[in-house]
């Protein structure tokens, strides 16, 4: 009787160590749910909105300007944000606030990238940080899930003439 039930005890907790194993390469290697909070991405993203991030796109080196990643904060790393790529490596970015008189540009380092949120009056970024190592980006946001009238693929940036192209 205890052979028994030590048998299926281990049988139990084998499959167990196994789904977890399965759900861990998925939820790292695929993509996931995730509920964003903050205004830093309004009017394309508002808090509580639930996205799908896929995180196959951070692996190839496949982000791209526009893209909206999740990304380990360089202010502290226990927690993710939600923010826009606005440059790549070696990419020409303005490195001041849209109310700044004078313009100031900067030039994005091998190996980084220059995020901001849409909402640019009420968002830590970038501006505010410099650019962020590549190697903190979790995934990239594909489409929105939550609410349902929301639902689909997300929309163009707001602040696209941030975008430079020199």
């Amino acid at each position: 009787m205890l052979r028994h039930v030590l048998g299926k005890a281990c049988r139990f907790l084998g499959y167990t160590v196994q789904y977890g194993c399965i759900a861990h390469c998925a939820f790292e290697y695929l993509g996931g749910i995730v509920v964003c909070s903050g205004p830093s991405m309004e009017p394309t993203i508002h808090n509580s909105d639930v996205v799908f991030s896929e995180n196959l796109s951070r692996h190839f080196y496949c982000i791209r300007k526009g893209d909206i990643v999740i990304v380990k904060s360089p202010n502290d790393p226990k927690s993710n944000i939600c923010k826009r790529v606005i440059g790549l490596e070696g990419d020409k970015v303005c490195t001041s606030n849209p109310s700044d008189f004078l313009k100031s540009h900067s030039y994005v380092p091998k190996g980084h990238v220059w995020l901001e949120g849409d909402n640019l009056r009420n968002s830590t970024d970038s501006r505010c940080y410099g650019p962020v190592p590549y190697g903190l980006i979790r995934g990239r946001i594909c489409f929105k899930i939550w609410p349902l009238n929301d639902f689909g693929f997300l929309r163009a940036s707001p602040n696209g003439h941030r975008f430079l192209d020199d």
